[in-house]
């Protein structure tokens, strides 16, 4: 059974230094916190850099016993992440985890991955031989996935949020919800309509 005191306690942690970290974890609804949605900035210095990352979080059973299962939901160029799944290669989240590393931890160590890419280790073998053989197309590639998935305009929020008001849902709720997933207005309206 998933610790939902220790997991309440990680919750708190993040937010109290989110803008020092920009890391965030929220509940997907309030009625489980063994599904969460976690949030990282793009690193400064990497074609990642000014991009909101979206980190989809199952929390197993024996957490914190076993890692949590992390996919990115948003679509992200890199060797070590499936740009058709999400999935992440990381030891920590597999057979490197340790039940003293917190949900803070593990996405610090992704945002980390984003700065330092093992290719002979990769989750994406086309992304992989595309940074060893032809490293100025991966940048931009990655650079051009960033532009196109993980940053929002706020123009763009404020058309997303009508068109949820005209949906009826209130507007705080819906720019709020909005916010949490990053701009997602699949997520937000599956966010809007379970809570």
């Amino acid at each position: 059974m998933v610790d939902f005191a220790r997991v309440q306690k990680e919750l708190q942690e993040c937010s109290r230094d989110i803008e020092l970290s920009g890391i965030k974890v929220v509940p997907k609804s309030d009625a489980n916190l063994a599904r969460l949605l976690g949030t990282i900035p793009g690193p400064i210095g990497t074609p990642y850099e000014g991009g909101t990352f979206q980190i989809d979080i199952s929390l197993p059973d024996a957490y914190p016993f076993e890692p949590p299962k992390m996919q990115f939901t948003t679509k992200v160029w890199h060797p070590n992440i499936s740009s058709q799944s999400g999935a992440i290669c990381l030891d920590i989240l597999k057979d490197q985890w340790s039940p003293a590393l917190t949900l803070k931890t593990a996405l610090l160590s992704v945002q980390a991955l984003l700065s330092a890419p093992q290719p002979d280790d990769p989750q994406d073998a086309v992304v992989a031989q595309q940074y060893l053989r032809d490293y100025q197309t991966f940048v931009g590639t990655a650079r051009y996935w960033t532009e196109s998935f993980a940053k929002s305009s706020s123009i763009g929020i404020d058309e997303k949020v009508k068109r949820l008001v005209e949906m009826g849902f209130p507007e705080g709720r819906a720019r709020s919800a909005l916010e949490t997933v990053g701009g997602d207005e699949n997520l937000a309206l599956e966010t809007l309509c379970s809570g």
